[in-house]
């Protein structure tokens, strides 16, 4: 049997649900829309925001191509400036850093590859960046601070590169029985890589030789 007595007060019975909760429906339909076009909006502007670091990037490549430092060096600030968080500018702070090293620039590759390492979201780069980092403070003899680069764990992939150059930073400090303990313990994670092998055990051949 219907609980109403009329269609009057079924109409009565919705107008007072409308009432007591017409407001809290109505702020829950607009917050529902803000979150549907706020979602839809941030989206569409990290597509954006992409596809500008992509084009600024591609730009710079080309003008390293042509061997343009100078005008490269302006995209580089613009991906800096306006996309710092772009993989995009971690692939073209590389790419400065290594046409810096053709010319010379080392101060300027240094400051290149620190950003990657203090800025880059992926583990790898900021690796591959105290890799090369590293390289060139130990061009220098900076021994200290390139062996603090590769001294911190590393990724699995770099674990053996990062002990490698270990060994190369001891070899020139002559300090030969550490260099050959860091020889072997890359070894021991260089993998199936024939050719790594073969250029650590020359390595470790020439501690042999040394003493």
């Amino acid at each position: 049997m219907d609980i109403y007595a009329s269609d009057d007060e079924k109409g009565e019975e919705i107008k007072q649900w409308w009432r007591d909760n017409g407001r809290s429906v109505i702020v829950s339909i607009v917050l529902s829309a803000v979150v549907i076009f706020a979602g839809r909006y941030w989206f569409n502007y990290q597509a954006t925001m992409a596809t500008k670091a992509s084009l600024a990037y591609q730009q710079l490549v080309t003008l390293l191509t042509e061997d343009k430092k100078t005008e490269a060096d302006e995209y580089m600030q613009q991906l800096l400036n306006d996309y710092s968080n772009s993989p995009y500018t971690v692939f073209a702070a590389f790419d400065m850093a290594a046409k810096s090293v053709e010319h010379s620039d080392i101060e300027s590759s240094k400051t290149k590859l620190q950003w990657i390492i203090e800025h880059a979201e992926l583990s790898g780069h900021k690796a591959l960046a105290q890799l090369r980092l590293s390289q060139l403070l130990l061009a220098e003899s900076k021994f200290d601070q390139a062996f603090d680069l590769v001294s911190q764990k590393a990724p699995g992939s770099f674990a053996s590169l990062f002990s490698e150059l270990q060994g190369d930073i001891f070899a020139a400090q002559g300090k030969d029985a550490d260099a050959r303990t860091a020889y072997q313990t890359a070894m021991m994670s260089v993998g199936q890589d024939q050719a790594r092998q073969q250029i650590l055990a020359l390595k470790l051949n020439d501690m042999a030789i040394s003493q």
